[in-house]
């Protein structure tokens, strides 16, 4: 929580040479002082840079138990395409939402920025994903949201794959009107939204 970043890396790799498994690591270590950065942030008793720090620090220790969570049964859990929508450049606060998904549990496959219905669609299918996760911080690309949203229904996978929505100019409003299964005003509220939506709250 205070973002330092070789003490988690020795600390996590302490325990597992001290025998200790890979998911307690995890469920227990990772993912529980994630959370309450989380409900610090969004009580507003920290900001961005805070949360950025925690976060990078959350990855070192990630990284370490990853090899070992990929061998095991328990996967790291549901997956998340996550991308900015088509025409939107801007990376910021998808970049966070994915650390902080991370940091919730989630698999994160980042399609990047000006992504394409086709390929959020098609990413979706490929990853056996859960949840897409969409992001536009400027008006005129919100209703690439929409375009996403219905390429999901065309192709099939409607009733298996969650939507969720986000971003500086995205409203729960807008969200409701296109039919997206869930809005998110910031990284800490996606977390508890994505997991509502796989059914984990």
């Amino acid at each position: 929580m205070k973002g330092r970043l070789e003490e988690v890396r020795t600390i996590v790799q302490g325990a597992l040479d001290a025998g200790e498994k890979a998911e307690t690591l995890l469920n227990q270590g990772l993912i529980k002082a994630m959370d309450q950065i989380g409900h610090k942030f969004s009580a507003g008793e920290i900001y961005i840079p805070e949360m950025l720090v925690a976060a990078r620090a959350m990855h070192a220790g990630l990284a370490i138990l990853k090899p070992i969570l990929s061998k095991s049964t328990a996967s790291i859990g549901a997956k998340v395409v996550l991308g900015t929508v088509k025409g939107d450049l801007h990376d910021i606060g998808k970049n966070l939402v994915g650390m902080m998904l991370e940091g919730g549990g989630f698999e994160i496959v980042d399609v990047g920025i000006d992504v394409s219905a086709e390929k959020f669609v098609q990413a979706a299918k490929d990853h056996k994903a859960k949840v897409i996760g969409m992001s536009a911080l400027l008006t005129t690309t919100m209703n690439q949201m929409n375009n996403v949203i219905h390429a999901l229904k065309e192709s099939g996978l409607g009733d298996h794959v969650r939507t969720i929505v986000g971003g500086a100019p995205v409203t729960a409003q807008f969200a409701k009107k296109i039919g997206a299964d869930g809005f998110a005003p910031d990284a800490a509220a996606a977390v508890d939204t994505v997991r509502k939506l796989v059914g984990l709250k």
